[in-house]
């Protein structure tokens, strides 16, 4: 399990395990929070085309999904 905490996912790079339409590397470009600090959106971007993808924070920690860094 990647350990990911919230508040440091703003900026971070990762590297999808399963590429698709070229899609490998992307980087957290949004994060928005409630009121007690819980994560209510986060999107990444893709590196080669700039599309963006709203997701799940906790799915990061899934290595099988997700590595952290550019690799």
């Amino acid at each position: 399990m990647n350990r990911v905490h919230p508040k440091s996912l703003l900026n971070s790079k990762w590297t999808k395990v399963e590429v698709v339409n070229k899609e490998k590397h992307f980087t957290v470009t949004k994060l928005e929070f409630d009121e007690q600090q819980n994560v209510i959106e986060c999107v990444l971007e893709a590196v080669i085309n700039c599309a963006e993808y709203s997701i799940n924070w906790r799915d990061l920690k899934q290595p099988q999904n997700w590595k952290i860094g550019w690799q």
